[in-house]
């Protein structure tokens, strides 16, 4: 359901599987651990399943309310535009932005080399 690898500097987080609502909650803390122990690494959150549903929305929203704390970079990857266009829409606007792409690639690109102030 939930792997992760290090790529060019960039914690790349893939959730191959939907998460139903019920159990968004427990993802979103893995993701959030994760996270954490990698820090100062910018994050990119890979949705793979062929369909975003909105537990799995939902998950990377709280993710990202969670992760705000740490002041990380984090961006999202779905070649869905339905789902890119909810996660922009309803990204936590009082915290680090969210940043959604429809490539894995375009996304490395993005947040290679980029770190928080604090980081560097």
């Amino acid at each position: 359901m939930l792997h992760h690898t290090i790529e060019r500097g960039v914690l790349l987080i893939t959730i191959d599987d939907d998460v139903s609502l019920g159990h968004h909650v427990a993802v979103a803390r893995n993701i959030t651990h994760l996270v954490k122990v990698h820090l100062p690494a910018p994050v990119v959150i890979v949705l793979s399943a062929p369909e975003v549903s909105a537990g799995m929305l939902s998950t990377v929203l709280r993710a990202h309310v969670l992760c705000g704390r740490f002041d990380g970079l984090m961006a999202v990857v779905t070649p869905s535009a339905p789902a890119r266009r909810l996660l922009e829409a309803n990204a936590d606007v009082g915290g680090t932005r969210l940043v959604v792409f429809a490539r894995t690639g375009q996304a490395l690109d993005a947040m290679a080399g980029t770190r928080p102030a604090w980081a560097a």
